[in-house]
């Protein structure tokens, strides 16, 4: 049995391609995908495989012994290929946002995951996002849920911290250095999780009619509304109906040519740590061919679709 690990990350769709999983559970796995989720991995599967006060490294045999035993089960259930997709493998995003780094501490949280799976990875699927559009939704994120609107010397902090997805895609293969590591940019797979997962599996998957998004940031005008039910001043946020963006020019400008750096890292193949998903309509199509052109207004901004195209 081939077992997949999508680790996010956060604010790329993962939520609405976990619930395009679920929806065409029975047909995927009637071809041979089993799928574990957060509404499974977060019900007591992985308690324990990160350190916890209070608990020790019994939680964490106990956690591997439980993960193998339902391995074992999905196995002898005729499960072909196994599709693991929870966010929170990589870290969170309070963490992220309370270090102001792309997920610090990655590298020792998936080594954790990797044990406990007991090597038994053959890929890691980590999607990625334009960093300044990454970094403005996990704030309007954070803002929704009681963060303090960032000010300007902050934002700028951010744009500036070296950090970035090839120091993630590193920390990922050093965790795992048997794995294949498939990077897939959220730009391109907003709107076809189908195209996505038969990208990531090689199974054929059927394609929803109309692609959904949940968990979608707040735009500018519904944070104005939390922080007047916060009794905070409602003017620390744009009066605009669009969504928010807290970088200046300048900030925009470092994170979009950090992300340029990326993409031509990943291109460039990696230094031979991962391989990057280019065009998912060409890639692995399986039972199900290509639909069609790319229509506006399925979910995701247009202005990210054209940088993710190489230059």
């Amino acid at each position: 049995m081939k077992v997949i690990l999508h680790i996010g990350a956060h604010r790329t769709g993962t939520m609405s391609f976990q619930s395009y999983i679920r929806r065409h559970s029975k047909e995927l796995r009637d071809d041979g995908l089993g799928f574990w989720g957060p509404m499974r991995t977060h019900n007591g599967l992985f308690a324990g495989v990160q350190p916890t006060p209070g608990f020790g490294r019994t939680a964490a045999r106990r956690a591997r012994g439980r993960i193998l035993l339902n391995l074992k089960k999905a196995q002898a259930q005729g499960v072909e290929t196994l599709f693991v997709s929870d966010e929170n493998m990589m870290g969170s995003v309070r963490m992220n946002l309370r270090k102001s780094r792309l997920y610090p501490d990655i590298g020792e949280r998936l080594a954790r995951y990797i044990w406990a799976f007991d090597q038994r990875i053959d890929k890691i699927v980590l999607s990625v996002r334009a960093l300044d559009h990454f970094w403005a939704s996990s704030l309007a994120h954070g803002v929704g849920q009681r963060h303090a609107v960032p000010d300007a010397a902050r934002c700028l902090g951010i744009a500036r911290q070296p950090r970035t997805w090839r120091d993630v895609v590193s920390d990922v293969s050093c965790a795992a250095p048997l794995a294949q590591i498939e990077v897939t940019p959220f730009e391109m797979s907003a709107d076809r999780p189908d195209l996505m997962l038969m990208a990531a599996t090689g199974h054929a998957a059927p394609r929803d009619a109309a692609p959904e998004w949940l968990n979608r940031a707040p735009t500018a005008a519904q944070l104005r509304d939390v922080l007047a039910e916060r009794g905070e001043d409602i003017d620390a946020v744009p009066d605009t109906d669009r969504r928010w963006n807290p970088f200046d020019t300048n900030a925009r400008a470092a994170l979009r040519e950090a992300y340029a750096d990326d993409m031509h890292w990943l291109i460039s193949g990696a230094n031979g740590l991962a391989t990057l998903t280019e065009e998912l309509d060409q890639t692995r199509a399986g039972k199900t061919p290509p639909h069609g052109p790319y229509k506006r207004g399925l979910g995701h901004d247009i202005e990210e679709r054209r940088m993710a195209q190489p230059g």
